[in-house]
């Protein structure tokens, strides 16, 4: 149980919200986080390195691509594809909050790109296609703005 209360107080220390569900497993009540999107992680350590990993590119997101400077794109892009070079998602092979966030602070720099920045960053490219195909699509209602006595 004290294991479940240091999950708690790391999760909410790092910002996570409740759509993590802890539970314990075992004879020795080992913790167990079920998240929505992907196999549940085992073990305090396991637990608390991924919500720390999470938040590392949340940061991440937040101080370097957020605002960033032209010259600054070479070097994002740089790092982001060096580190995703043997990974499917930013926090290995499950999607979180940290993917979503960054594609939409990279999206306007991938758009951008002549073919050949796209091959020169493939682990990019082939994540942020990735993750552009699992995030649900934007739904837009044609719903008229006046009435016809307003023309």
């Amino acid at each position: 149980m004290m294991a479940l209360r240091e999950l708690s107080s790391l999760g909410k220390c790092l910002g996570v919200k409740k759509p993590n569900k802890y539970s314990t497993q075992g004879d020795k009540k080992v913790p167990v986080l079920h998240n929505n999107n992907g196999p549940a992680l085992v073990g305090l350590v396991t637990i608390a390195t991924h919500l720390a990993l999470v938040q590392q590119w949340l940061e991440y997101r937040l101080t370097k691509v957020a605002g960033c400077h032209k010259d600054d794109i070479k070097t994002i892009l740089k790092d982001l594809n060096s580190y995703l070079e043997d990974k499917v998602n930013l926090a290995g092979n499950q999607f979180t909050l940290a993917d979503t966030l960054m594609y939409y602070g990279i999206h306007h720099i991938i758009v951008d790109l002549a073919v050949q920045e796209k091959e020169k960053h493939m682990n990019v490219t082939r994540w942020f296609d990735h993750v552009q195909h699992h995030l649900p699509p934007v739904v837009v209602l044609r719903n008229r703005v006046y009435t016809r006595g307003h023309h």
